[in-house]
């Protein structure tokens, strides 16, 4: 929906610079170009990038709000869902609202119920600034899953806060630079839940609020969860109920989902790959609208990954108003630079880009809002690393055809993705195998991508690094209650949602690239009413017959073409570069201007000589496809840390802010 922004001075008297604070809103102003605004109080500054959605009025819907009592100050992203209800129980007991947004429950939810209820009313994907100057305290919350992103740093002098990385680095005090950490996992592509590339700058976690108190001493720190992924006891499932009692539900609870979602004063379309998720969302949209929905398609020139000819299926069979981009890979090269530009962190296949140009797509044909099918593989278990986890570690009683089938059916599917979403080989990390039990499958490819990290980083980044073990880092965010005497199933999918749905599907495969395009991503699946009915379904009905996702094939086989309603799980992909000769040759010309040895040896972050290497061994005829795939990823973070250096540490964002505001013609009242 928006951007936000913000400054918190260590001193209550602190005058403000009401254009930093504008300028840090013209820096995201593909977040909301609709207008901005921006306000302070007692040392506190928020500004706001709008893009409208919710009461169109510009005036009227004009963030940052401060209450009557001018005690609260608030700043939102994202979408409040079942907001006319709560604001009609608010206004019944006395409240006054100022605008017609969906924004404002917050406020006069924390004035009526405090902090920790106001949470718990709260449905949707958002992220916001809550300022209260009777506590002197800024709360900044995250929804649930992390659909909506919020990072903070601490300068010497303030907090500074914002949607995007390059609102914080839009501040002159704030430092800009890699953290030894952070560039080895910008290299092996799975972050450590809350951290971000750059040094000292953090990122909220999904489910989290930190609340920073000011007092003489300085600022107090604390950081809490709200909410968590809590699936039950593996001795809960033992007097589950039948399977139709949790078809029904997830029947149910999803369309509840999707009708919140359709809320909107400009229409709403829906992303459609061939996929089930996306199609039970066409389908059930098609349904509550009663009206031809628009779907968008991303198609691509490769056949093996190309998912069209089903998506049009599903676009006929509910009268769909169908958008397909079909894109040859030396296309996606060609934006990789600006995709980066809004991910803000390295990706490593180039799905990416093409989710970019398609929410540009998106824009030019008018549209603000698409819904998504993104969650419903984490509820459901539809990954095939899922599957294997669960034939390792959750099936004891098979035997020994049953194994065999279960086997075959592995080392079967989803070869395309051997080497990136799977693991070319076992790896185990000691740290993930104490707290979790196993080291989840899904971290597996890219924690073996450690050893080529360790050589391809700067040598004073790699003495930094001695000793490091990236398992163990993740492993220390997970909370142990959350996956003590869980099912092996439930305790891979915790994993997955804990780093990659949030750093990688919800991120860069997310809300940056859609919302670089001023169009915001709406997740049903991630509706936590939904979620929190999926995490009770036992295990054997989310995986049955070696069926992924059983419980909402059958939820939603009324509405599914027949060749969807029987496919297997085909993760959702770009072709990597080998693949293509003309993409290949597209990332070298990347290559040549980023990995030279003159660019390599000006940023000081990787070791040009282990560079070339890792080509010669891509390129060597000893390389099977497996290792190609995982070692195309690997030369997308390498690309990727040189294009963030170059765009978010050499250039000169405190100038690039300013110069965008007095482009847009944002400009303070007074300077």
């Amino acid at each position: 929906m928006c951007g936000i922004a913000g400054i918190f001075s260590k001193q209550a008297q602190t005058q403000l610079d009401d254009q930093l604070l504008v300028n840090m809103a013209a820096i995201q102003h593909h977040r909301g170009p609709d207008g901005f605004g921006y306000k302070q109080m007692a040392g506190v500054g928020f500004s706001h990038a709008r893009l409208s959605i919710i009461d169109l009025d510009e005036q009227r819907g004009r963030q940052p709000f401060i209450s009557s009592d001018k005690r609260l100050m608030l700043a939102h992203n994202g979408e409040f869902y079942d907001y006319a209800r709560i604001r009609a129980e608010l206004v019944a007991k006395g409240a006054r609202f100022q605008s017609k947004s969906d924004s404002e429950i917050a406020m006069h939810l924390y004035q009526q119920l405090g902090l920790e209820e106001m949470l718990t009313n709260l449905r949707g994907e958002f992220a916001f600034s809550l300022y209260d100057e009777h506590t002197d305290t800024l709360h900044l919350v995250r929804d649930r899953f992390g659909i909506k992103p919020l990072y903070y740093t601490q300068t010497e002098d303030e907090i500074v806060f914002g949607s995007e990385l390059k609102v914080l680095f839009a501040h002159p005090k704030v430092k800009r630079q890699f953290s030894s950490e952070g560039l080895f996992h910008q290299l092996i592509q799975v972050m450590v839940p809350g951290s971000t590339a750059f040094a000292n700058v953090h990122q909220i976690k999904p489910g989290h609020v930190v609340s920073i108190t000011r007092s003489e001493q300085g600022f107090s720190i604390e950081d809490k969860p709200y909410w968590d992924v809590n699936f039950p006891p593996a001795q809960g499932y033992l007097n589950s109920k039948d399977e139709d009692y949790y078809i029904d539900g997830v029947r149910k609870q999803l369309l509840e989902a999707v009708q919140l979602r359709l809320t909107a004063d400009v229409p709403v379309g829906c992303y459609l790959s061939g996929g089930i998720d996306s199609c039970a969302i066409l389908g059930l949209s098609s349904a509550a609208a009663q009206a031809p929905i628009k779907a968008f398609t991303i198609g691509f020139d490769s056949a093996e990954y190309d998912e069209t000819p089903i998506a049009k299926q599903m676009a006929q069979a509910t009268k769909a108003d169908h958008h397909i981009m079909s894109l040859s890979g030396d296309e996606l090269y060609g934006h990789f630079e600006q995709t980066l530009w809004h991910t803000e962190r390295t990706i490593y296949n180039t799905l990416g880009v093409a989710k970019y140009l398609m929410s540009q797509q998106v824009n030019e044909s008018n549209y603000k809002v698409v819904m998504t099918g993104e969650g419903s593989d984490e509820l459901f278990a539809g990954y095939p690393a899922f599957r294997k986890d669960l034939f390792l570690y959750g099936l004891d009683e098979l035997d020994d055809a049953e194994k065999a089938q279960w086997q075959a059916m592995l080392e079967d599917s989803n070869k395309l993705f051997k080497g990136a979403m799977l693991s070319r080989e076992q790896y185990d990390s000691a740290a993930l195998d104490e707290v979790v039990g196993f080291t989840p499958s899904c971290l597996q490819p890219w924690l073996s991508c450690s050893n080529f990290a360790h050589q391809l980083v700067a040598n004073q980044h790699r003495e930094r690094l001695t000793g490091y073990d990236p398992g163990k880092a993740i492993a220390e965010t997970l909370d142990k209650a959350m996956l003590e005497s869980r099912h092996p199933l439930d305790k891979a999918q915790y994993v997955w949602i804990k780093t990659m749905l949030e750093g990688q599907i919800l991120t860069w495969g997310g809300d940056r690239v859609d919302m670089a395009n001023s169009m915001e991503a709406r997740p049903a699946f991630l509706d936590h009413h939904l979620a929190e009915f999926a995490f009770t379904i036992p295990p054997q009905f989310r995986i049955k017959d070696r069926k992924e996702k059983y419980v909402l094939r059958e939820a939603m086989k009324g509405l599914l073409p027949e060749v969807l309603y029987e496919r297997e799980k085909f993760a959702f992909m770009a072709p990597p570069a080998h693949s293509d000769k003309k993409k290949w040759t597209a990332m070298r010309v990347l290559a040549d201007k980023y990995l030279s040895r003159q660019a390599i040896e000006a940023a000081g972050l990787l070791d040009f000589e282990a560079v070339n290497r890792l080509f010669e061994l891509h390129e060597s005829p000893d390389a099977d496809d497996s290792l190609k795939v995982q070692l195309d990823a690997v030369i997308n973070h390498l690309l990727g840390v040189q294009i963030l250096h170059q765009q978010f540490i050499a250039a000169d964002l405190p100038q690039f802010a300013a110069a965008e505001a007095e482009r847009l013609g944002w400009r303070a009242a007074t300077n």
